[in-house]
C-alpha cells in the first residue's frame, strides 16, 4: 500500500500507539476526580498540555483541548467575533479556508457582521497589500491559514501579523495551523489564536487544540462544567490528549529531519509533470508546503483517477476530506484558477513515505493518464 492521503488523516505512530494503550488500560480515571488515580490522571494532563504549549512555543495556561481542529476554528472565529463585537463589527477572511472557518464566516455573516473575504492569487496567496488595505479601526478579527489543506501554499503569516498590527493593535489575529502543526515552523508568540488538530501528526482523532494567548477572550460555545478553566467544560479525552502530546513532542524533534525527507518524495513525485503532456501545480510549486502536492491531469476527472490508483492501492484524495462528501463540490482550486478543479488530485506526505513509493506512482500514473484520457470526454 501507498499511501499519499496524509493532508485527510495519518497513520497512528508507534510510540503515540503504546502510549494511548498504556494510559486507558492503567491510568483510566477521570482527572477531574479528588483520589490518587484522579491526580494521576492530571499529572497526565498537565504534562500533556506543556509539551503541546512547548511545540507552539507559548505557555501552557494559552492551551485549551477540543475535539478537533474543526471544533478549534469554530470556538476562534465564532467566539472571538461574539466577545469584541462592542469593538467593532468587522472580521476578514480569505476564499481559501478550511471549511471549519469559511462556514464560521458564513455564520458570523448571519448574524449581522462585516465579512470581507481576500481573494488569494493564482499560486494562493494573499495580497498583503489588499489586506493592509481592509484592516481598520472597525476590524475585530481577521483569520487566514498559515498551510492551505489542498493546494500547500504557505502564508506569510508572521508578516501579516505585522501588519494587521500596525493597522489596528486590538484586532484579533487567528490562524489555521491544522496543516502547519509538526510539519513548519511554529511561534506562537506572534499570534492571537491557533487551531491545530492531533490526527494530522499521527496522533489520534478526536482531539485537538485551540491556543489563546493570555487576555485574548473568546465567548463559550458549552456549557455545563469547569474542565479547560470552564472554557471547554465536558470530561477530558484524557487518552488521547496524553497521545497528542507525546506526538507533539516526536514531531517537534523531528520537524527538520522530516521536512528534508518528504521535500525529496514530492520533488520525484513532481517529474510527472516533465513526463506527462498538461500535468500541472497547483498552487507554489517552488515555495509551497513539501507535505502536500496538487496537481491537475487535464483531459481526466479527478475522482475516476483516485479509483484508478487505488486499484493499484495508491490512495489519495481530489480535496478536503472534510468537505469530499458535501453536495456543494467547488474545491480551492476553482478559487485559483477556474475550471482546474474537477482535474486535480492531492498527494498529501508524511515522513514514513518514500521516493520509491513516489517512484512506483509515477509508473502507475504514466499508464493511466494517458488511458482515461483516451475514453473521458474532453
Amino acid at each position: 500500500m501507498i499511501y499519499f492521503d496524509n493532508g485527510s488523516t495519518t497513520k497512528i505512530s508507534e510510540p503515540v500507539y503504546e502510549k494511548l494503550c498504556d494510559f486507558l488500560k492503567n491510568n483510566f480515571a477521570n482527572p477531574s476526580s479528588l483520589h490518587s488515580i484522579g491526580f494521576e490522571a492530571e499529572k497526565e494532563l498537565i504534562e500533556a498540555r506543556k509539551k503541546v504549549a512547548n511545540a507552539l512555543n507559548v505557555t501552557p495556561d494559552e492551551i485549551y483541548f477540543t475535539s478537533g481542529g474543526t471544533e478549534a476554528n469554530n470556538t476562534a472565529v465564532l467566539g472571538i467575533a461574539e466577545a469584541y463585537k462592542k469593538r467593532g463589527n468587522k472580521v476578514i477572511t480569505s476564499n481559501i479556508e478550511h471549511p471549519s472557518v469559511a462556514d464560521s464566516f458564513k455564520e458570523l455573516e448571519a448574524r449581522g457582521f462585516e465579512v470581507v473575504t481576500l481573494n488569494a492569487d493564482e499560486k494562493g496567496y494573499i495580497n498583503l497589500e489588499e489586506l493592509e488595505r481592509e484592516v481598520d479601526e472597525n476590524t475585530i478579527l481577521v483569520s487566514i491559514m498559515y498551510v492551505n489543506n489542498e493546494v500547500g501554499t504557505v502564508q506569510p503569516i508572521e508578516k501579516m501579523a505585522e501588519i494587521i498590527k500596525s493597522k489596528n493593535k486590538n484586532c484579533i489575529f487567528h490562524t489555521d495551523c491544522v496543516q502547519a502543526f509538526g510539519k513548519h515552523p511554529i511561534n506562537g508568540k506572534h499570534f492571537d489564536a491557533i487551531s491545530v488538530s492531533g490526527h494530522k501528526i499521527h496522533c489520534p482523532k478526536g482531539v485537538g487544540v485551540l491556543y489563546l494567548r493570555k487576555g485574548v477572550r473568546a465567548k463559550n460555545l458549552h456549557f455545563g462544567g469547569g474542565q479547560e478553566k470552564g472554557f471547554r467544560p465536558g470530561t477530558e479525552n484524557t487518552g488521547s490528549i496524553v497521545a497528542m502530546g507525546l506526538g507533539a513532542e516526536i514531531a517537534k524533534r523531528d520537524l527538520e529531519k522530516n521536512f528534508e525527507k518528504v521535500k525529496a518524495v514530492k520533488e520525484k513525485l513532481m517529474t510527472i509533470c516533465d513526463i506527462l503532456p498538461d500535468v500541472y501545480v497547483n498552487g507554489d510549486s517552488e515555495n509551497g508546503s513539501p507535505y502536500i502536492l496538487n496537481l491537475s491531469f487535464e483531459g481526466v476527472k479527478g475522482e475516476v483517477l483516485l479509483h484508478a490508483l487505488e486499484n493499484y492501492e495508491i490512495y489519495v484524495a481530489t480535496g478536503s476530506a472534510c468537505s469530499s462528501r458535501a453536495k456543494e463540490k467547488k474545491k480551492i482550486v476553482d478559487y485559483l484558477i477556474d475550471g482546474r478543479g474537477s482535474s486535480t488530485v492531492r498527494f498529501s506526505f508524511d515522513c514514513e513515505n518514500t521516493v520509491e513509493e513516489a517512484e512506483k506512482a509515477i509508473e502507475v500514473l504514466k499508464e493511466q493518464v494517458p488511458m482515461l484520457r483516451m475514453f473521458q470526454p474532453r
